[in-house]
């Protein structure tokens, strides 16, 4: 009798030891396919106590010392703080600060660049007469051809014509041919302790030294402008890193010395600003004498450029520059819907233009109306053979 009832107790275990682990299996399922049925609440447990964690180690900030930056050299020592803050070895700072001096031709340079003011000495016309020279559009056509494959390559890519990346290439270093031959390192240093728009200049100056610092160009290769654009594309540093571009599958943006790169990083650079694919920039237009400019004045300040001369006007449609006697010249019907402002870089008695969206991505190469509408009439110079409808006549 015991022997019988212990067998029953042992079956009757491995019953419910089976169900409970049928139970868990079909539970499993049932997660996946249906709402878990309702489990009676377990009794509490007693919360355990333990004790309270350690409070969080105060870590010290490190308070940047205060330098006397009246002079060059007590203001190198601030950059040096900073720049080794961003990360830039002090191997690199000690070789390339070292015995540093400030260039005077950049700060006159900077004083004395053209269209900077609404009133300008310089006219629009002289400007582009002399950057629009006849050998510098034959070389651009020239260009279109010898390079129609990488260019070809980069329009499919980025969607920026072929002619404004050789326009830009051609205004900015002559097609590579002047590049500039001032050291990057100290223009830049020097123009960002000169103040007058320190935190750009030095925010571009700890940028150079990083791109030595990591091996990207070296001090000899990192020559430019007086202000501090280097490469045959003229690059700021911060430019560098946030556009150059790999064109010829090398593994490394080369804007010193690839056509192909130098390219790339132009396409890159208008893609990064807000190119419209397909869309016009610019076209001439005839105002008339009556037009009332304080009308279509703009109302808000164009903090890109601020200061620059900008001289456009609101947007307004086609159709409502149409309305005011506003036409354009030399170019397609333009849709009633498409927006333009207005520019007359020498006033009203001078050449008038209606810019489009794609005119920002110019102007943000560099703030100047003469720089802007310069490149675009070289783009179009350079294509009027190719898209012929597409040229901007000039006045």
């Amino acid at each position: 009798m015991q022997r019988r009832t212990a067998v029953l107790t042992h079956r009757l275990l491995v019953t419910v030891a089976a169900g409970l682990l049928t139970g868990v299996v079909v539970d499993a399922g049932e997660r996946a396919v249906a709402p878990r049925q309702p489990v009676a609440p377990t009794p509490a447990t007693p919360p355990v106590t333990r004790p309270a964690p350690p409070p969080a180690p105060v870590i010290a900030v490190a308070t940047k010392p205060a330098f006397d930056e009246s002079s060059f050299d007590g203001w190198l020592q601030s950059l040096r703080y900073d720049a080794r803050a961003a990360g830039v070895s002090e191997a690199t700072l000690d070789r390339e600060l070292e015995g540093l001096t400030e260039d005077p031709t950049a700060i006159a340079l900077d004083r004395a660049q053209p269209d900077r003011t609404a009133v300008s000495p310089l006219l629009f016309a002289d400007y582009r007469a002399k950057q629009l020279a006849p050998s510098r559009i034959k070389a651009g056509r020239r260009l279109a051809s010898d390079l129609s494959a990488t260019l070809s390559s980069l329009e499919l890519q980025y969607g920026v014509p072929r002619e404004m990346l050789l326009a830009i290439w051609g205004i900015e270093t002559s097609y590579g041919a002047v590049p500039g031959g001032s050291d990057v390192v100290r223009s830049l240093a020097t123009l960002a302790y000169e103040g007058r728009r320190r935190d750009f200049f030095t925010a571009e100056l700890i940028a150079a030294l990083k791109m030595i610092d990591a091996g990207m160009t070296d001090r000899a290769t990192l020559v430019g402008s007086w202000a501090g654009a280097t490469g045959q594309s003229q690059f700021m540093p911060t430019s560098y890193f946030a556009h150059a571009a790999d064109g010829d599958g090398d593994g490394r943006a080369d804007i010193w010395g690839s056509r192909a790169d130098t390219l790339a990083s132009i396409a890159s650079y208008f893609v990064g600003k807000g190119w419209q694919t397909g869309e016009p920039w610019a076209v001439a237009a005839s105002v008339p004498a009556d037009l009332d400019r304080e009308r279509v004045r703009e109302l808000t300040p164009v903090t890109e450029c601020a200061g620059l001369g900008w001289r456009h006007s609101r947007w307004l449609t086609m159709r409502e520059w149409r309305a005011l006697g506003v036409e354009t010249t030399g170019a397609a019907l333009l849709p009633d819907d498409k927006l333009a402002t207005l520019i007359e870089p020498d006033g009203p008695e001078g050449a008038a233009f209606l810019t489009f969206a794609n005119y920002r991505p110019i102007m943000r190469y560099n703030c100047s109306n003469y720089y802007a509408l310069t490149v675009g009439q070289l783009a179009d110079a350079i294509a009027v053979e190719r898209l012929p409808k597409t040229r901007l006549a000039a006045r």
